[in-house]
């Protein structure tokens, strides 16, 4: 009867680097960096079996070399001449033992002592295991940071892998690697597929790499305003260069969103520009964003104007600044009668876009409902630099009063 053939370790040690080398190869890791985290991974997993945490750090020692092929593990232990009732096997070599490994060696000495992997203890193993686990997660985390974080603020396309049913979460592939896209930050009301590749905004991106975080700050979203400028950026060859400016944007995602522009050139018109020929461009954009509208507003340094162009496509008939502090513009719109509801929009959003745009309250009067007191405009003196108080008490009790002027505003609006 032919007998079993038993593999053997050498061969056991070339299967597991082969194998860790698959890995990172796949994963497009270092392999110094892969045996440094395995090499941490199972000296934490060693002290924690052995109960040494607390004590010397350099008690064990491990020894990976992908290229030669080496895996050696050992522990030093203290030579003590015979096993009495406090020997701790752990920590501990009785001379006979240690002089089999070292002849030299005496009572009190220290020595390193080989332990081979197999002969690890189950909860070692498996301590082990999972810290490996968790240092490819780490190193993987560590690259997606590191190559988001030349994207930051970007849009890029992205595949869409997964959709969960119950949650709409979707999970999308950027570069070979899967990302969650929360339901919260998909378009209210588009509906993803499997397949379908998109555009995703990129934001939030840790810049710092912190070992052990359970979480990369690492975030895509369809819902930014952000995500309105890269696509036009793409779409409008002028904007890219610069010779358009996207100077602000404001968006309710999935139903409206406004842009405001300006050419830099006096022969470049910056609202065709964006909107292309036979609306060529903004059609492009409002495709990708599933349907949702997009108003392009010709930007002016002069206020009054912004907001008449801000407020289309409604028409206004005149503009008064009534607070012209920059901290709390304020304004009062009078637009034709038939025109009011077309100025405030559906819910609002037409007015409240142009405010988010302008930076400005902006109340909308019928041209019929105007007061004299709706033109009132307000003084605005620049607040000189307080001076130092003398005594911290009266700067304390100043600040109820405060408070209670934030909360009238606040009431007010």
């Amino acid at each position: 009867m032919a007998k079993k053939k038993v593999q053997q370790p050498q061969n056991d040690i070339t299967e597991f680097f082969d194998a860790l080398a698959a890995y990172a190869a796949e994963k497009g890791i270092d392999k110094d960096v892969f045996a440094e985290k395995i090499k941490s991974a199972i000296e934490k997993s060693l002290k924690t079996s052995m109960h040494v945490e607390d004590k010397d750090s350099e008690c064990v020692f491990v020894n990976i070399d992908f290229d030669r092929k080496i895996f050696n593990v050992s522990v030093l232990k203290e030579v003590i001449e015979v096993v009495d009732t406090l020997y701790e096997p752990e920590i501990e070599i009785v001379l006979e033992e240690a002089r089999k490994l070292n002849p030299a060696a005496q009572v009190g000495d220290k020595i390193r002592v080989p332990i081979d992997p197999h002969e690890f203890k189950r909860i070692a193993a498996k301590n082990a295991k999972d810290l490996i686990k968790q240092g490819f997660r780490d190193i993987e985390r560590q690259q997606l940071s590191e190559m988001w974080g030349e994207y930051e603020n970007e849009a890029v396309s992205a595949l869409v892998t997964k959709i969960e049913p119950k949650t709409g979460h979707a999970t999308i592939e950027i570069n070979h690697n899967e990302v969650l896209l929360m339901r919260a930050d998909q378009i209210p009301g588009e509906v993803l597929h499997v397949g379908d590749i998109i555009k995703v905004y990129i934001t939030g991106v840790s810049k710092e790499y912190k070992e052990g975080a359970k979480k990369q700050s690492l975030r895509i979203t369809r819902t930014d305003r952000g995500l309105i400028k890269r696509l036009f950026e793409l779409e409008c060859p002028e904007i890219y260069d610069g010779t358009v400016e996207i100077k602000a944007v404001s968006r309710a995602a999935g139903s409206r969103s406004k842009i405001a522009v300006i050419s830099n050139d006096p022969n470049v018109d910056a609202v065709g520009a964006c909107i292309g020929t036979q609306k060529s461009r903004i059609n492009a954009v409002t495709k990708e964003l599933k349907g949702e509208k997009v108003d392009v507003v010709l930007w002016s340094e002069d206020l009054e104007e912004f907001i008449k162009q801000a407020l289309k496509p409604a028409e206004v008939l005149r503009v008064v600044i009534t607070n012209p502090d920059p901290k709390k513009k304020e304004c009062k719109a009078i637009v034709p009668d038939n025109q009011l509801s077309l100025a405030i929009g559906n819910k609002g959003q037409n007015a409240l876009l142009a405010a988010k745009l302008t930076n400005c309250k902006i109340d909308i009067k019928a041209e019929s409902k105007v007061t004299p007191e709706d033109l009132i405009v307000t003084e605005y003196v620049p607040e000189e630099p307080a001076e130092a108080p003398a005594e911290e008490a009266p700067a304390q009790a100043e600040a109820p009063a405060e408070e209670a002027a934030a909360t009238e505003s606040s009431t007010e609006e």
